[in-house]
C-alpha cells in the first residue's frame, strides 16, 4: 500500500510543470488550447451515469468468495457493504484476517480495472447478533505464548495492523469508510472501529479494551488512532483502566459521529450516504487532509505491535489464566462452544511443537465451523 493511487496503477498523465507555469496554463496566458465548457448534465442524467458506472462493479463483486465475509454493492447508494461471518468465535482468526485481506486487495484492483469509480462508499459491519468484534483471538495467543513461539505471535500481529492500517489509509482509493457497530467492539474490534473515517453505532453498543485485566496492552493501533482523536491522556486513561464504554459515551467525546436506535443500525448508514454523497467530494478530501495533518505512518504501528509481542512474551502463568478466563467469558457471550485452549499454569501446551499447536488450531476452527 505504498505510494498514490494513481502510481500504483500505473496511470499516465501530462509532464509536470512548475506551480507558476500550471497557473499560467489554467489562466489562459500561454495560448495553449482551451476547450469548450461542457455542459452539465442534469440531476436525472447524473443519476443514470453513477448507476451505471456501479452496475459493473456489482456484478463483479456478486462473484467475489472470500473467508468468513460476505460482500455486496448497493446499486443506488454506490457503497460496498463487508459484513464479517465469523464461522467461530467472533474474533480476529487467521480465517477472518485472510478474508479481510483479500477483500483489501480486490478493492484496489476493483479500482484499477474500472474506467470510472466503481464505488464511494465503504462499510464494515458484523452479521453476528450483538458483537462487532471481540478482538485478538485469545485462544491463538495463549498456545503461541505457551509454545515460546514469539514469531509467529509477531506474524499474527503483523497481519492485523497490515489489515486495520489499509483500511485507515481508505486503501488510497477516493472512497469514504464506514464502521457500522451494531453489538460489542472489544480490543481489536475497537480498534478495527477507529480505523475508519466514521463510526455509526446502536445504542447500547459497548467498547472497550480489555486488555490490561490480563496484564497486556492493545497493540494494534489503539494508542495511535485514539490519541489522534482524543489526545494522548484521554487515550492512555481509556486504555489503562480497561473499563467499558457505552456507544453515548463515545458518541460525546466524539469518536462515534451517528447514534442508532437499537436494530436501526443499516438505516442509519444510508441515511448518512444519501446526506453525505452530496458532499462526497469534500468529505473524502477533508479525511485526506485530516490524515496529512496528522499523519499515521505504518512503522509507528509496526513498531508499536513489537512491543506488543514483547510484552505478550513475559506474561505469567497467572495472566494466561486470566485470559483463559476472559475466553471463557467471551465463549459463554457467544455460544461459542470451541475449546479454549492452553489452560496456562504449570501445564504443557498440547501439542508440544509450535507447528503442531497451529495444525491443531486448524483443526478446531473447522470443526467449529461445521
Amino acid at each position: 500500500m505504498r505510494g498514490s493511487f494513481s502510481e500504483r496503477n500505473g496511470a499516465g498523465g501530462e509532464a509536470a510543470m512548475r506551480p507558476l507555469e500550471a497557473l499560467d496554463w489554467v489562466a489562459g496566458r500561454t495560448g495553449a488550447p482551451r476547450a469548450a465548457p461542457a455542459t452539465a448534465p442534469s440531476s436525472t442524467q447524473k443519476g443514470v451515469i453513477a448507476r451505471n458506472r456501479v452496475e459493473a462493479a456489482t456484478d463483479i463483486v456478486a462473484g467475489h468468495r472470500f473467508e468468513e465475509l460476505d460482500v455486496s454493492i448497493d446499486t443506488e447508494l454506490a457503497t460496498y457493504w463487508c459484513r464479517m461471518r465469523p464461522q467461530g468465535r467472533p474474533s480476529y482468526t487467521p480465517e477472518l484476517l485472510r478474508g479481510l485481506s483479500d477483500m483489501q486487495d480486490s478493492l484496489v484492483n476493483l479500482f484499477a480495472g474500472s474506467p470510472e469509480r466503481p464505488f464511494d462508499y465503504f462499510v464494515v459491519s458484523s452479521l453476528r447478533p450483538g458483537v462487532f468484534n471481540l478482538g485478538g483471538d485469545l485462544a491463538l495467543f495463549s498456545q503461541l505464548i505457551a509454545a515460546r513461539d514469539q514469531a509467529g505471535l509477531l506474524a499474527y500481529a503483523t497481519a492485523c495492523i497490515d489489515v486495520v492500517y489499509a483500511n485507515h489509509i481508505n486503501y488510497q482509493l477516493p472512497i469514504v469508510t464506514i464502521g457500522l457497530v451494531q453489538g460489542d467492539a472489544l480490543g481489536g474490534g475497537f480498534e478495527a472501529a477507529l480505523s475508519n473515517d466514521v463510526i455509526i453505532a446502536e445504542k447500547g453498543a459497548k467498547f472497550g479494551f480489555p486488555e490490561v485485566l490480563f496484564n497486556l496492552f492493545p497493540g494494534m493501533g489503539a494508542y495511535s488512532m485514539l490519541s489522534r482523536r482524543v489526545g494522548a491522556l484521554v487515550a492512555h486513561r481509556m486504555i489503562n483502566d480497561g473499563r467499558i464504554f457505552e456507544a453515548e459515551e463515545l458518541h460525546d467525546l466524539g469518536l462515534i459521529q451517528v447514534l442508532a436506535e437499537p436494530g436501526e443500525g443499516e438505516d442509519a448508514v444510508r441515511d448518512f450516504i444519501r446526506r453525505d454523497r452530496r458532499r462526497r467530494n469534500a468529505s473524502v478530501a477533508m479525511q485526506q487532509a485530516l490524515r496529512r495533518t496528522n499523519p499515521l505512518p505504518y512503522c509507528e504501528l509496526h513498531d508499536i505491535v513489537t512491543l506488543w509481542v514483547d510484552a505478550a512474551m513475559q506474561l505469567q502463568d497467572a495472566d494466561l489464566r486470566r485470559m483463559q478466563r476472559l475466553l471463557g467469558a467471551q465463549d459463554r457471550r457467544t455460544g461459542n462452544n470451541a475449546r479454549t485452549g492452553s489452560s496456562g499454569a504449570g501445564e504443557k501446551s498440547s501439542p508440544e511443537t509450535p507447528e503442531e499447536n497451529l495444525c491443531a488450531r486448524e483443526k478446531q476452527t473447522r470443526a467449529v465451523a461445521g
